[in-house]
């Protein structure tokens, strides 16, 4: 399974929202899409894949002192160095597409760049990694999800598992699921009327994650409550909540008085409550909590602060309860990041990036394949619909859940699904 590099090229697309999305840091109304290209060589077959990713500023970069246009330029400008310079980030030879994943994961965190944050940069890179498990998919005929089966040295992550990283892999990969519950985004500054019960009465929606600022607790709670009996009363008998402030709670004592006054002020809504995405800053390092007494209360899970498998120990430590995976992080990461948490008994979760298209079908596959307590959060039918146009109608199962189910093809699917 070892694969070389040939060539590798890029576009970039501007994408509108049809409605904006509030997160802590603002509001996402437009953003560019990354599609990558890579050529490969796979046992002296050659082939071509293709993975995208929406380079979205605000939520891997959200500098205030820099505008969107800046931010953005120069994360297109990084994604095209990356692409220039892929083989060599790959370390200039053939190997396992996990390894290569890895260290180009490794080399563009390290390389100069006037993008200081790592997430950013996982971003970037994470079209490329796709690619390039798509393109060795096609050229031997199997999914990016079947190269576990035979061992291969890793030396990028096989420190991190007694019995190698493909072994560790291996473990946490099952039998594709075909349905997985939709979850819908629930913005602070949706109505619930004209913004949610439409997709809730059209669509089947039963499952939502709900978007809170992190700056006022009690406004915070009322919020989760007001979701939470709002979509009871649009029909949903039992809804399913998660709750979101992007980083935007001070400390981890916030984030337990968010959840006391919720349990307070509506018990159900709290019960209904399944885990917390990274409510507090993404540098664990710099702003370590002893999550124990909250997560005595709800799973807390990692998501912006994990930029690297170095960060997975202090993590554990630290008490949070498990990760909030993304595939803009790198297929090769996430892979490798979630067979380390599922060893040692935390929970994984697959959330989303607007994943559009050919990043939607990723998104779905990964989470098909690797066990998660949410299914998978797929939000671009709500906010960027004319991305996923090329895809329909031939998976709108897919793209235009039904009954509140997202349905992936039951086709073989090669590589990471880009010829679906």
């Amino acid at each position: 399974m070892n694969v070389r590099v040939l060539e590798s090229s890029v576009t970039f697309r501007e994408q509108p929202f049809v409605r904006p999305l509030q997160i802590s840091s603002g509001k996402i109304t437009e953003i560019t899409e990354a599609t990558a290209t890579v050529r490969v060589s796979l046992g002296g077959v050659e082939a071509e894949g293709r993975g995208s990713i929406y380079l979205s500023d605000l939520w891997a970069w959200p500098d205030p002192a820099l505008s969107h246009d800046v931010r953005d330029a120069h994360l297109r400008s990084l994604t095209s160095e990356i692409s220039e310079r892929l083989a060599d980030l790959g370390g200039g030879e053939s190997a396992h597409p996990l390894e290569l994943g890895l260290r180009l994961h490794d080399n563009v965190c390290a390389m100069d760049s006037p993008v200081p944050s790592l997430l950013a940069r996982a971003m970037c890179l994470s079209p490329f990694d796709a690619a390039i498990h798509d393109a060795a998919g096609v050229a031997c005929g199997l999914s990016a999800f079947a190269f576990y089966d035979d061992p291969a040295p890793i030396p990028s992550a096989d420190h991190l598992f007694p019995e190698g990283a493909v072994r560790g892999i291996r473990r946490i990969i099952r039998d594709p699921c075909f349905e997985m519950p939709a979850w819908l985004i629930v913005s602070r500054g949706d109505d619930l009327q004209q913004d949610v019960r439409p997709w809730i009465r059209e669509r089947g929606y039963g499952c939502f994650k709900v978007k809170i600022l992190g700056r006022d607790t009690e406004d915070d709670a009322a919020r989760t409550a007001e979701v939470f009996r709002a979509v009871r009363a649009f029909g949903v008998a039992a809804p399913r909540l998660t709750v979101d402030s992007n980083e935007g709670n001070a400390d981890a004592r916030s984030v337990r008085d968010y959840l006391l006054s919720l349990r307070q002020r509506d018990s159900e809504a709290f019960e209904a409550v399944e885990y917390l995405e990274q409510p507090t800053a993404r540098d664990i390092g710099e702003h370590p909590y002893d999550w124990k007494p909250v997560t005595a209360l709800k799973p807390v899970m990692l998501d912006e602060g994990l930029t690297g498998l170095d960060i997975l120990p202090g993590a554990f430590k630290q008490g949070w309860s498990g990760l909030a995976m993304k595939t803009c992080k790198g297929h090769s990461f996430a892979l490798a990041a979630s067979a380390w948490a599922a060893a040692r008994g935390m929970p994984i979760a697959l959330q989303d990036l607007t994943n559009p298209g050919l990043s939607l079908i990723h998104a779905a596959l990964f989470a098909a394949h690797i066990p998660t307590v949410n299914g998978v959060e797929l939000n671009s039918p709500q906010y960027t619909p004319d991305a996923n146009s090329p895809w329909l109608p031939r998976h709108a199962g897919l793209f235009q859940p039904e009954d509140g189910v997202h349905r992936l093809p039951r086709a073989a699917v090669a590589g990471l699904g880009s010829a679906l």
